[in-house]
């Protein structure tokens, strides 16, 4: 009797762990197989947008280091900004090749002066010019970045209207047009500096707001893998400071209006 029972007992745990592991493989099914075919979510990304009213097209000169880091390269950061401002909507920003060449048809071998900036911006026919320098350049962890930005504006940026030449009404209410007569500043129009320091949190809640919509979610590092590359630090600090100078930008010709 002992025989036979054992015999029937065995197929019967068998079947109920077969039936078993079938169950909980189908509940893995329900739950992992559509997530596998559906596409992951997609977030767009913040831009950056143009405060101008029509396109303008801006050359940005190679920046000085001045971070006391000699292993710094400069014309890989200016070709980080360069492509920030030409993200940008509404902004047109021209190779660094083509004004390095411009640079040395004039016999400049850095843009130093306001003067020699608005010489450079008439020779390439370009709205403005951004000049600047690396202030900060630290590639370990935690990385440090800092740049300050310069826009010498020419008058097609002055305001809404395309600049004070074009809008009578300013001619208008003036007893001479000395103050109207196209020049440039030589002033900047718009200054920008940043210093960002992945140590600090507000440096860390920005860099999270600029990986949204630009790094896959569910990986090991996350948004943080911008932290851990400085090549993808430098994006994010050129970001910042294109986005900032731009934002004075928008003050500067909102002032104007007023």
């Amino acid at each position: 009797m002992t025989s036979a029972q054992t015999m029937l007992t065995g197929p019967r745990c068998v079947t109920a762990f077969v039936r078993a592991a079938a169950a909980l493989l189908g509940a893995l099914a329900v739950g992992l197989v559509p997530g596998c075919g559906s596409p992951p979510e997609l977030v767009p990304p913040g831009v950056v947008v143009s405060p101008y009213a029509a396109e303008a097209a801006i050359a940005v000169v190679p920046l000085r280091n001045e971070s006391g880091a000699s292993f710094v390269d400069s014309d890989a950061l200016t070709d980080r900004v360069i492509a920030e401002l030409a993200a940008a909507r509404g902004l047109t920003c021209l190779p660094l090749n083509r004004t390095i060449e411009a640079m040395r048809a004039l016999d400049l071998p850095a843009v130093r002066t306001p003067i020699e900036a608005n010489q450079l911006a008439r020779a390439m026919g370009v709205d403005g010019i951004v000049a600047g320098t690396i202030t900060a350049y630290d590639p370990y962890d935690p990385p440090v970045l800092g740049l300050s930005l310069a826009l010498y504006a020419q008058p097609s940026l002055g305001g809404e209207s395309g600049g004070p030449l074009n809008d009578p009404r300013l001619l208008s209410f003036q007893a001479t047009d000395a103050g109207y007569t196209g020049a440039a500043s030589d002033e900047p129009a718009a200054v920008e500096s940043v210093h960002l320091d992945a140590r600090s949190h507000d440096v860390l809640l920005a860099l999270r707001r600029y990986a949204e919509g630009r790094t896959a979610k569910g990986t090991a590092l996350d948004w943080r893998v911008y932290t851990a590359s400085m090549d993808l630090y430098t994006r994010f600090g050129a970001h910042e400071a294109v986005r900032g100078l731009l934002d004075r930008e928008w003050l500067r010709l909102a002032r104007q209006t007023d």
